[in-house]
């Protein structure tokens, strides 16, 4: 049974090992006799039984140490984040230290593997540098071209929340939920970003309302003026705006009232929106003001 693993594992080795050196060996997109008798001399075919050895010994290894963790988080859950991360950490270390020592006791090192290695490597480090190197740029152009400020309220792709760090790689967003979004900068050059305050501390906020088409539309407007203007978490130096219109929302005729408002701080934002709501509706109720009826019959 090992004896198939050891030449399984050999075979596997010679086809990796054919996949580096195609640009150096192939002619005419083929590969010759010669060549893979000279790539399969690269192989230390000694060192590879105890390479299986190691990699066995590493994934006990690792499983190990997930288990520990597992088990140390669960009773210490004041510890449990410090332990994954340390745990990424060595996973890592572990990972790269085994896959050195595979590599030193399977091949013979000389000229032709290194040259290998090395126009391997390169070619990887750059495709690798060639996306850093975008985000890069992107992100010297977003600092001089400033679409929005660390602390504004930004909406990109769906996602809503608060600018917290512009860096030279990525953005990082919290969301109104309190998720961290990292957005690479590389993004911004393509897409939209709407940012509602652009620097400033205060932020309009729109609310709509609806009520029915035969309702003291006025009285309703002014209701909205007086809900907003008196709320705690107003910006009084900016105007407050009702705008009216009719419209049919989902099978219903009604005349739509957005309130166009200031709200002093964006951490109050969510605060605010509901503090007017609730005012609103409870000026409703209390003067007879209802909401839409239903213009069109649904099958």
């Amino acid at each position: 049974m090992m004896k198939s693993i050891t030449h399984l594992f050999s075979r596997l080795i010679v086809i990796a090992l054919l996949a580096l050196a195609w640009p150096t060996y192939a002619a005419e997109e083929s590969v010759n006799a010669e060549s893979f008798q000279q790539i399969a001399s690269l192989v230390r075919w000694s060192g590879v039984f105890f390479s299986i050895l190691i990699i066995a010994g590493t994934w006990l290894l690792l499983k190990f140490m997930s288990s520990i963790v597992d088990t140390v988080g669960s009773q210490f859950a004041q510890y449990r984040m410090l332990l994954q991360k340390l745990q990424s950490f060595l996973q890592f270390f572990i990972y790269m230290t085994a896959g050195v020592v595979v590599f030193v006791l399977s091949f013979r090192i000389n000229d032709q593997i290194l040259t290998l290695i090395g126009g391997t490597l390169a070619v990887s480090i750059g495709f690798a540098l060639k996306d850093l190197a975008a985000s890069f740029i992107a992100g010297m152009t977003v600092m001089i071209d400033r679409p929005f400020q660390v602390g504004d309220r930004v909406t990109f792709e769906g996602h809503y929340g608060d600018i917290i760090t512009i860096g030279l790689r990525s953005v990082r967003m919290r969301t109104l939920s309190d998720d961290i979004i990292t957005i690479p900068n590389n993004k911004f050059l393509n897409e939209v970003a709407v940012s509602g305050n652009y620097g400033a501390l205060d932020m309009q906020v729109v609310i709509p309302f609806y009520v029915g088409m035969d309702e003291d539309i006025v009285l309703a407007r002014n209701l909205i003026q007086e809900a907003a203007s008196s709320s705690r978490y107003i910006h009084l130096p900016k105007p407050v705006a009702v705008l009216v219109k009719q419209t049919i929302t989902d099978n219903y005729l009604a005349v739509q009232l957005t309130c166009k408002a200031y709200v002093v701080d964006t951490t109050y934002e969510k605060l605010f929106e509901t503090d007017i709501t609730l005012r609103v509706m409870d000026e409703f109720k209390q003067h007879g003001i209802k909401p839409p009826k239903i213009a069109i019959q649904t099958q």
